[in-house]
């Protein structure tokens, strides 16, 4: 019996990646209530502290948290995308890098960016008047988002003639524990200025996180892609070109969220039950309050009686 227990026992190893597993898929909000249970359920620092270092990095960079700068010049977002290491993260708005704590998910001091973890000054100009105009977006559309751009290849192009990228981040979180509801948009957009074709190619990947859990756990994971694309033009008018595009995307995909949650009720719960349940018997969905569970199950077990 002690050789059956001794063999069930989990490894060193595999506790961890459980405890990752646990980590990585906690809903926006909510990894450090995920991360005390985890701890308390492991009970070996040392385990936890591994599983810890590995997972909040890769939590943190997916759900494109922010964090306050020390000095209050603003937030970074820690991207991949501003990645200089493993915990230092370009601000291209006030020319920082940012030194954060993955774990306790705090930003402890900022240094300024270098020369070279910079881009030149013609992609700058366009990167700066974009990020102007996504910003303007976000303060109009999102309570308390935040947003940045960045250039991620083709950062020492000097002029007209070469192809560059830039990538503009979206993210807005809404964390009302309290309310028990937790819910984050995401959105990255790749913008793409091919010269020789003078075109601008945007590519979008936009993902919302909610979770409910009064009385309940009901949690929502929905993603969408999409493209369009404008003509290169001058930095500002390239800028306006590409944050209306990013508008409409966005509105559009927000309306058939919209769309879809009224259709819950009258199609996609109702899916979720059997047509011709054993009895072979539809049930009747447009009389629902005719039905008593408790007032069935009162009669059937004989309660109050």
């Amino acid at each position: 019996m002690a050789e059956e227990e001794e063999e069930s026992e989990l490894s060193d190893k595999q506790k961890i990646e459980i405890a990752k597993w646990f980590l990585l898929n906690s809903p926006p909000g909510e990894i450090q209530y995920v991360a005390k249970d985890v701890k308390s359920i492991l009970n070996n620092d040392d385990l936890y502290n591994e599983a810890a270092s590995d997972a909040f990095p890769v939590y943190n960079k997916s759900h494109l948290i922010s964090l306050q700068m020390p000095d209050r010049s603003g937030d970074v977002v820690v991207t991949s995308f501003g990645e200089v290491d493993g915990n230092a993260f370009l601000d291209p708005r006030t020319a920082q890098v940012a030194i954060v704590d993955h774990v306790k998910q705090v930003c402890k001091e900022v240094r300024p960016a270098t020369d070279e973890e910079l881009p030149s000054s013609f992609v700058e100009e366009f990167r700066c008047s974009l990020d102007a105009e996504i910003l303007k977006y976000v303060e109009e559309a999102y309570p308390k988002g935040v947003c940045s751009v960045y250039c991620i290849n083709g950062k020492d192009v000097e002029g007209p003639g070469s192809d560059f990228e830039l990538a503009a981040v979206i993210s807005a979180a809404r964390h009302s524990p309290q309310n028990f509801c937790n819910g984050s948009w995401c959105s990255i957009w790749n913008i793409l200025f091919k010269y020789d074709q003078q075109t601008v190619e945007v590519k979008g990947k936009l993902q919302v996180d909610a979770h409910y859990f009064e009385e309940g756990n009901v949690q929502l994971d929905t993603k969408h892609e999409c493209k369009d694309a404008t003509f290169l033009q001058a930095p500002e008018d390239c800028a306006h070109a590409i944050s209306s595009i990013i508008r409409h995307q966005e509105s559009e995909y927000f309306a058939s969220l919209e769309a879809s949650y009224l259709k819950l009720s009258d199609s996609t719960f109702k899916d979720l039950r059997r047509k011709l349940p054993v009895t072979r018997t539809l049930f009747p969905w447009h009389n629902t309050l005719q039905f008593s569970l408790t007032r069935d199950l009162s009669k059937e077990l004989g309660i109050g009686k």
